[in-house]
């Protein structure tokens, strides 16, 4: 079937513009962010941009003056790489669909027919439908957080089980690998965690209470902030400079320590196909802990810097000895 050339020329626009977004961590957390701030309505975009940041932050930790102390070079790369194709993967699916939403709305009618020509599966196509004519924004972030989980489980969680079963990443996933954190230019800082990140039920749950989190009345004005502010640059120094007694540079800017990485764009498997959507994955999360996570990090760090003095302590300890011998 033929379709119109105006739409033959979007689908390539909508190509270009998302490999151009879709080039490292800071190119898809601005263009997150910057979707989100033209179309509010679209609350996942705003989430992406956030949980986009705190992946830019984990990915510098690996070259920062803490991890690089306790990590070996080859298992930090293997574990930049694994984050990095994860967001990739995620970015290459969501935001061909932000752009068909936004092109809907500056055409007035909706665009959803052409997901197929992306590979974007009959789930999300239909949550675009649905949303286009009932606005639920609710539904639509949970199906979009269902979504991304979804996209990485097979080609990244599962591809990549050895590093997400190894010791070390059981080390960085205490430390806070898997806590998602939202800045203020207050100082303070709020987030959750997932204790099993390798479980793709706990994995939504996650991104559901963060969703609810980022969008409360009282906070999300102060997130908003931050996020308007704040120049993405992968350290951690892009939050840390608003602290009381802020850290210097502990960690690099991003663009400073990686390269660009070329993915191979391949044809991706429409999970939904032979997976069945679980009902409970569109059930409101209950929240148990304290989203302030302020102490909290300020206690990890210190248990992050006393784990690299101690190895350090034992590693001169046993070099000493071998050289007494």
């Amino acid at each position: 079937m033929r379709i119109p050339k105006t739409e033959m020329q979007l689908l390539y626009s909508i190509k270009v513009q998302t490999a151009k977004g879709n080039r490292d961590n800071i190119s898809r957390t601005k263009a997150y962010e910057q979707f989100f701030n033209v179309h509010p309505e679209i609350q996942w975009s705003f989430l992406a941009g956030m949980v986009s940041r705190n992946a830019g932050w984990n990915m510098c930790d690996l070259e920062g003056i803490w991890f690089s102390h306790l990590l070996s070079s080859k298992y930090r790369l293997q574990l930049f790489l694994t984050y990095e194709e994860a967001n990739w993967r995620i970015f290459q699916d969501a935001y061909p669909q932000l752009l068909l939403y936004h092109y809907s709305t500056k055409y007035g009618r909706p665009l959803f027919h052409l997901c197929h020509y992306f590979f974007i599966t009959k789930f999300m196509t239909n949550q675009w439908k649905s949303f286009w004519k009932h606005r639920n924004h609710e539904k639509l972030v949970t199906a979009l957080i269902i979504n991304e989980q979804n996209i990485i489980e097979k080609p990244v969680i599962k591809k990549q089980s050895f590093v997400f079963h190894s010791l070390l990443f059981l080390l960085q996933d205490w430390m806070h690998f898997s806590t998602v954190l939202f800045p203020t230019c207050n100082g303070k800082l709020y987030g959750s965690s997932v204790s099993h990140f390798r479980n793709i039920d706990e994995r939504i749950n996650l991104g559901k209470k963060l969703a609810n989190l980022l969008f409360s009345k009282e906070l999300f004005p102060k997130f908003h902030e931050f996020s308007c502010r704040t120049e993405p640059t992968g350290a951690r120094f892009d939050y840390e400079q608003y602290r009381k007694r802020p850290r210097y540079h502990e960690t690099p800017m991003l663009r400073g320590v990686y390269p660009i990485i070329h993915h191979k764009a391949e044809k991706i498997e429409q999970w939904d196909s032979n997976k069945k959507i679980k009902k409970e994955w569109f059930i409101k999360p209950k929240w148990e802990e304290d989203p302030m996570l302020t102490d909290w990090y300020d206690h990890k760090q210190k248990q992050l810097h006393t784990a690299v003095m101690v190895k350090n302590w034992f590693f001169n300890k046993m070099t000493n000895r071998e050289g007494v011998d």
